[in-house]
């Protein structure tokens, strides 16, 4: 609407001050044509629409002033020479081309926009300047319409293209993680099952020919123990075989159950604190449960290498992503842990990857259960949603996980 409303003011303007056809004494004739020559240019406003309506009305009142001007000579402008079309025609050759769609094809709007031409250049009255100006008026909206619409197709290609190899990416990515969870899952089932299996059998034996009661109860507790872990681990491996990546919200409860990790640590005589900023709803589900597996990862590391220390969990939620931090004070001193490990021996500085060495001082049989890549594997779960881990021993002496993750990771990346 303003760019009719525009165009309208243009074109009187231009047309009172003797720029087209105007006549130095004018008539009831020319203000009625000056009448209609406004509202042929706010026909503009359906230019979207009906973009060859509006090009047949502005060609049809041009034709209309050509020939009252000659042959019929009811006009007589005050300049000769110059083009009768208002130049609300630029913005009208524009539409046919650009805003056709499926209603008409291009050779109709290139029919419609070269009888334009035509009238504009006034063929039929031969004069190089008009007709230089007349095609070059009628030109420049339809080469505009062609760039703007072939840089719209270009672009949506593109984009198609793009879209399908982030499609492509994801699917193979998708496909190397269920490879390798089968491939995890036959070693796991190969492995660790037989050799639990082995532990469950001979802690059985043990409880038949134990000499005295409370080894016979020792024995039944880590038998039932050992029993309880190969269903666990058969349950596990049946969820790497079957489920695909991104499935195991149920399992892994996210950062609300932060608080649930923190409280069974200090349960069990490992006193631990959680310490919370921003909003939790910062992050997606992806990666809360990776913030999740992190600190159940450092909270276990600090219960077999640091016994009784104090544990303290930091995480600040924000907009772009999510920093946590997982840090143990040295072992408590006493009777009670007179058997615990300077904060990390020579499993837990496998596990950092980061060529941190741990003080000498022996390894609590706690810890050395470990299988030396716990947090190894739970920095390549975190390099799948982009993340950075940093593990090693603070200058107090205790050990320290600082981790940062992206606030958002879309499903297909997701950790597993």
């Amino acid at each position: 609407m303003a760019i009719a409303a525009l165009l309208a003011l243009v074109d009187t303007a231009t047309t009172l001050t003797g720029g087209t056809w105007w006549p130095e004494d004018p008539g009831p004739l020319a203000w009625t044509l000056l009448g209609l020559q406004t509202a042929a240019c706010l026909s503009l406003v359906a230019r979207r629409r009906a973009p060859l309506t509006v090009v047949a009305v502005l060609g049809g009142f041009t034709l209309l002033v050509t020939l009252l001007i000659s042959p019929v000579g009811a006009l007589v402008p005050a300049g000769g020479g110059h083009l009768w079309a208002p130049y609300a025609t630029v913005v009208a050759a524009y539409g046919p081309l650009f805003y056709r769609r499926h209603r008409y094809g291009r050779r109709t709007a290139l029919l419609a926009l070269a009888t334009l031409t035509l009238i504009v250049a006034r063929v039929w009255e031969p004069s190089g300047t008009v007709l230089a100006l007349g095609i070059l008026r009628t030109a420049l909206g339809p080469l505009l319409a062609l760039y703007v619409d072939a840089r719209r197709r270009l672009v949506r290609a593109l984009t198609g293209r793009a879209e399908r190899a982030e499609r492509e990416r994801h699917l193979l990515a998708e496909q190397a993680r269920t490879e390798e969870r089968t491939r995890l899952a036959g070693e796991m089932h190969d492995i660790v099952t037989h050799r639990v299996s082995l532990m469950v059998l001979q802690a059985g034996a043990l409880q038949v020919t134990a000499p005295d009661e409370a080894t016979r109860r020792a024995a039944e507790e880590l038998r039932t123990a050992g029993a309880q872990a190969l269903d666990e681990l058969r349950d596990l491996v049946g969820i790497l075989r079957t489920e695909p990546p991104g499935r195991d919200e149920g399992r892994a409860p996210g950062a609300g159950g932060l608080a649930a990790l923190v409280a069974e640590s200090t349960a069990v005589g490992t006193p631990a604190e959680l310490l919370e900023e921003g909003d939790r709803a910062l992050a997606s589900p992806v990666v809360a449960r990776t913030a999740y597996r992190v600190v159940r990862e450092a909270l276990t590391n600090a219960r077999k290498h640091a016994p009784g220390a104090r544990v303290t969990v930091r995480v600040a939620y924000g907009e772009t992503g999510v920093r946590l931090s997982v840090r143990n004070a040295p072992p408590a001193s006493g009777a009670a842990v007179a058997a615990a490990v300077a904060v990390t021996d020579r499993a837990a500085a496998t596990d950092t990857a980061d060529g941190a060495t741990a003080p000498a001082g022996g390894g609590s049989a706690l810890a050395a259960t470990g299988s030396g890549f716990g947090l190894a594997h739970l920095r390549h779960r975190i390099e799948l949603v982009h993340g950075t881990l940093r593990a090693g021993p603070t200058p107090e002496g205790g050990f320290g996980v600082h981790v940062t993750l992206p606030a958002y990771v879309p499903t297909a990346e997701g950790a597993v």
